[in-house]
Order: C-alpha cells, then sequence, then structure tokens
C-alpha cells in the first residue's frame, strides 16, 4: 500500500544543482533502506545512494560522495537527495526505491528526468 512519487528533476547545465525529492505515502511500513538509483539511456541501473531510517547513516556510489546528499524529512515523509556539480554523465531517470524485511519487498516510483546540457 506503499507510494512513492519523485519530483524535482530538470535540466540544468553543467556544474548547477537539482534537488530530488520522493514523497512516500500510504500504510506505515518499516523500511530498511531508502534508496535512489538512475538509469541512463542504453545503461544498467545503477544504485546511487542509501538512507537507514532510525539511524540517517549514508551511503553512496563513489561517483557521488561530495556531490550528493540523501536526507530524510520525517515531518513530509520525504527522501531527498540533493545533487551539485552535475555533470553530462549524470543524466538519467532518477528513481526512488524503499526495501522492508516485514514483508520482504521492494516499492519504486516511476523516475524523474535529470538531464545535464550545455
Amino acid at each position: 500500500q506503499v507510494q512513492l512519487v519523485e519530483s524535482g528533476g530538470g535540466s540544468v547545465q553543467p556544474g548547477g544543482a537539482l534537488r530530488l525529492s520522493c514523497v512516500v505515502s500510504g500504510t506505515a511500513v518499516e523500511f530498511t533502506s531508502l534508496n535512489w538509483y538512475r538509469q541512463a539511456p542504453g545503461k544498467q541501473r545503477d544504485w546511487v545512494a542509501s538512507i537507514f531510517p532510525g539511524t540517517n547513516i549514508t551511503n553512496y556510489i563513489n561517483y557521488a560522495k561530495g556531490r550528493f546528499t540523501i536526507s530524510m524529512d520525517d515531518a513530509e515523509n520525504t527522501v531527498h537527495l540533493q545533487m551539485s556539480n552535475l555533470q553530462s554523465e549524470d543524466t538519467a531517470v532518477y528513481y526512488c526505491g524503499a526495501n522492508s524485511l516485514q514483508p520482504p519487498f521492494a516499492y519504486w516510483g516511476r523516475g524523474t528526468q535529470v538531464t545535464v546540457s550545455s
């Protein structure tokens, strides 16, 4: 009964910044992690970042470290991905994902397009 809806994508020039948001709605579910993934045309879907509820511990793929920040806004039931110094290779559809342990399941949003070009 969980729904994830991404927003905040758009077109920016190299070096620009965007903040993606993922609003989580539905029944209360205990998630083991909340995540951002991305998929560029013709490429595999890559994991980008994770945040672990309760501890707020975060993990990032190497290319995201120092540029991307994943965070949670509990009051708005929203997960954010702040992206800075965007480059053309960051162009992709960015997806929000949430994982639960009981029951084991993965929830996905429909994605938001990020385009970086001059």
